[in-house]
């Protein structure tokens, strides 16, 4: 057989695709529309209902992350601001989404200086180096990226710290600051070619810290020590605190200890076995943080461990392939919602397995689920999901997820420990199986 395409086989791909009327058709309506519109089952869409058996409290109006990739710190603070308006009784509160990314964005540059400090001796052309530079700053992240700054420098109302021009287009200013801690990168090597000492070159990069604090307060602003608290509740009765910094207003206010949450995930991949915990290398932000820990567990231990944490009024964080099989505007990720096979007159056969190692599906979004709807043997049916994309779509920016989705495109859940089971925890905390920085398990939720 020829290994190029020769007019012969061109001609006879046409002729196929000529004489097949469902090509034709399919065709037709392709060129003048959109496809997810064009794909869609008319029996699933008539059945999309928005009600569910078993809700969270304290629910709020959903919040807009616009055009950047933070959807990891917006889940998180969502989560935390479900326990403090249910402890202060509060109908609306967002937390500075600002801030925290403030405090990401340093604390990754100092990752990633600290990485190029570690692999100085390396070959500029090291598929890890290549890694190291390809994206070093950008917006999005993992759970334990997320408490290692929260442990670190706490929360503000986003009253303290509003949103920004440049953390709502995020594009620019990842770009500049790219830019510079790339030509950072290039001084360190150079001096490290030379001879220069690691505590020598940490000198250097602190100086260069203070360059990336410069941009990020030209971006985002001046990020406050200390403020003052004041609101008024569903019942008209008003609330002040004084003197408070960041810490001291989670400690006090959201009152939850991150230890006690744990990550699972499931990844049926063919180098990994389930009942065991896994890390990733040169992932993080925070470099004296916690690493990155995964419990690798069947799907239906994620399934049942969500359903018990919703049932008890405690929402979960989770991360999933949001692009596939998901209707945007609907906010609709449904297995059966779209008929690609019978539109394309092809089948897509690949397993979850499948996708995650031949990069067609990994983690790429983060959001809380906050309600089930569970049939009559207590089974989930379909999710209630708080994405981060403002109310203008979906059903007042909540979607919904069907059981079968959440088997194919899920990834991972954070549950309280409370949720997990004993011999689980205990795997837990096992030393980690450590994977390559670009294993699909690496992938950060935007």
């Amino acid at each position: 057989m020829n290994s190029k395409i020769t007019l012969k086989n061109i001609k006879n791909y046409k002729k196929a695709s000529n004489s097949n009327n469902q090509v034709k058709l399919a065709r037709n309506a392709a060129v003048r529309g959109d496809v997810m519109d064009l794909a869609m089952d008319w029996e699933v869409f008539r059945k999309i209902d928005h009600t569910f058996s078993e809700m969270v409290t304290g629910q709020m109006k959903v919040t807009n992350q616009k055009s950047s990739g933070r959807c990891w710190g917006f889940a998180g603070l969502n989560l935390f601001r479900i326990y403090l308006g249910r402890k202060y009784n509060l109908k609306q509160f967002e937390f500075s989404q600002n801030f925290f990314m403030f405090c990401d964005k340093l604390e990754k540059s100092n990752y990633f200086l600290e990485s190029i400090i570690k692999t100085i001796k390396e070959p500029l052309d090291e598929r890890l180096i290549m890694h190291l530079l390809t994206d070093p700053i950008q917006d999005g992240g993992q759970w334990h990226m997320f408490v290692n700054l929260i442990e670190k420098y706490g929360v503000l109302p986003q009253t303290e710290m509003p949103e920004s021009f440049q953390s709502s287009q995020s594009m620019r200013m990842n770009r500049m600051i790219t830019r510079k801690l790339r030509g950072f990168a290039k001084d360190l090597r150079g001096e490290g070619e030379k001879g220069v000492s690691v505590q020598d070159l940490r000198l250097m990069k602190n100086e260069m810290l203070g360059t990336v604090y410069q941009m990020l307060t030209i971006s985002l602003g001046s990020p406050p020590d200390s403020f003052d608290w004041q609101v008024r509740d569903k019942d008209k009765k008003f609330h002040r605190f004084e003197k408070l910094t960041p810490k001291k207003f989670f400690n006090d206010h959201v009152e939850l200890n991150l230890n006690d949450f744990v990550c699972l995930i499931n990844c049926p991949m063919s180098d990994k076995t389930y009942n065991e915990v896994y890390t990733v290398d040169y992932l993080g932000n925070v470099i004296e943080g916690e690493m990155i820990r995964y419990l690798n567990l069947p799907s239906n231990r994620l399934k049942e461990a969500t359903v018990d944490s919703i049932k008890n009024d405690d929402p979960v964080w989770f991360g999933c392939d949001v692009g596939k099989h998901f209707h945007r505007n609907l906010g609709v990720m449904d297995m059966d919602i779209f008929d690609f096979e019978l539109f394309y007159s092809t089948d897509f056969p690949m397993t979850k397995a499948d996708r995650l190692e031949y990069g067609e599906s990994q983690m790429t979004h983060a959001m809380l689920f906050t309600g089930v709807d569970l049939d009559n043997k207590g089974n989930p049916k379909k999710w209630r999901v708080e994405n981060s994309w403002g109310d203008k779509r979906s059903d007042k920016g909540f979607d919904i997820m069907t059981s079968a989705w959440f088997d194919e495109y899920n990834y991972e859940v954070v549950i309280h420990k409370d949720y997990v089971k004993k011999e689980e925890l205990e795997v837990y905390q096992k030393e980690p199986v450590v994977l390559p920085p670009w294993d699909p398990m690496g992938a950060l939720a935007k």
